[in-house]
């Protein structure tokens, strides 16, 4: 053991590995077996080939899931990715997602299904192999493109999409715009006006109602999500190449957030690398600000502790989450929470050990952001 893991309370270690989390916002688990080819572009958030000169598992990411996933799968720590790739094959798909969504000690998974999502496991079949409850977040931009491929002219988009987001979002924990990803976040805060919502469905519809990047109807997606009243969650800074990481800063939602503020519903700023301080200072000023540094845990690895720190530094700990953003391999669900556990257990370790925190404190502010803060805010309920 490391001389830094040695200062970690044993206490506090044991309050956070015993903690089932909530992962407030992630996707399926790969349903299908998978080649090297297919696991290495999943471990990824580039979306072009992999080089034939390079392999992902030369990566942070890479190494985490050699370092911790192994062991969960019967290998040494730090085995060959081939060694790897070859005991994965022999247990197969379902076992490898037993073991390895069992082995995360999640508790309540919050499942996005609006991103290829006849590739991964829904929110059913993640609760049927974890044994946890699972619901679902819906995302805005899934439900309108569907109203379109449904057929709808101009003048009845704004009807018929806010018809279907309440159907779809009947049984929903909360709502996901990807406006960052469609059009990056320097919009025009307002909600836009009937005559605008109608004049840019035309023209979208007319295109042939695909991919919606339109900024007046994510504009009005956003506001219809608002009104719906559930958490709404954005995807900020960090993610492929389809993002414009200048455009996906969480301070240019100030205006909305602003404008937001009077519904009262929880805005959610999902994953924020290399944006996490920002995040914590819209968290810090606005009440309905929550954030967390889900993606960037599993892609940082090793370094994963360094992101949890900045995440607690200026927001109080009641807005802080815990999620994974995993998609594909459950290898890396696990790794979501398995390199929070740990990262927490190193930041807040380091506190106590320095006489700023007391033990006491350091496991509560572990289970309000492992849990309590999502179970509030999401209306979840106690732990069962």
């Amino acid at each position: 053991m490391s001389a830094e893991l040695d200062l970690v309370p044993a206490g506090l270690v044991r309050a956070v590995e015993a903690l089932p989390l909530v992962d407030h916002h992630v996707h399926g688990a790969s349903a299908k077996d998978l080649s090297r080819k297919a696991f290495e572009e999943m471990i990824t958030e580039s979306d072009r080939p992999v080089p034939e000169w390079m392999t992902q598992f030369d990566s942070q990411v890479g190494y985490a899931i050699l370092r911790h996933c192994a062991p969960v799968l019967g290998l040494e720590p730090h085995c060959a990715p081939e060694e790897y790739l070859a005991r994965r094959a022999r247990l197969g798909t379902d076992e490898v997602n037993r073991l390895l969504l069992g082995a995360s000690g999640v508790g309540h998974f919050l499942v996005e299904t609006g991103y290829r999502g006849d590739e991964i496991l829904g929110p059913s079949g993640m609760a049927e192999l974890a044994g946890v409850p699972a619901d679902e977040v819906v995302r805005l931009e899934a439900v309108a493109e569907r109203v379109a491929a449904t057929g709808c002219d101009a003048a009845a988009f704004a009807g018929r999409f806010a018809e279907e987001l309440w159907e779809r979002s009947r049984t929903a924990r909360g709502l996901k715009t990807i406006a960052a990803y469609r059009h990056g976040l320097d919009f025009d805060p307002a909600p836009p006006g009937r005559e605008e919502v109608t004049e840019a469905a035309g023209r979208w519809l007319a295109a042939g109602g695909g991919r919606l990047d339109d900024p007046v109807l994510l504009r009005h997606l956003i506001w219809t999500g608002l009104e719906r009243g559930l958490p709404l969650q954005f995807h900020i800074g960090y993610g492929d190449p389809d993002v414009d990481l200048r455009r996906s800063d969480p301070l240019l939602l100030r205006g909305l957030i602003e404008r937001a503020e009077p519904t009262g519903v929880p805005l959610l700023l999902l994953h924020c690398y290399p944006y996490q301080r920002h995040a914590g200072l819209l968290a810090h000023a606005y009440p309905n600000v929550y954030f967390d540094v889900g993606l960037g845990l599993n892609y940082s690895g090793a370094r994963s502790a360094a992101l949890v720190a900045e995440s607690l530094e200026v927001a109080p700990f009641a807005k802080v989450l815990f999620s994974s953003d995993a998609w594909g391999p459950a290898e890396l669900h696990y790794l979501g929470a398995h390199l929070w556990r740990r990262a927490m257990e190193r930041v807040l370790g380091a506190f106590v050990d320095e006489g700023e925190w007391s033990l006491a404190q350091a496991v509560r502010v572990a289970s309000m952001v492992g849990a309590e803060n999502a179970r509030r805010v999401y209306d979840l309920g106690a732990d069962a």
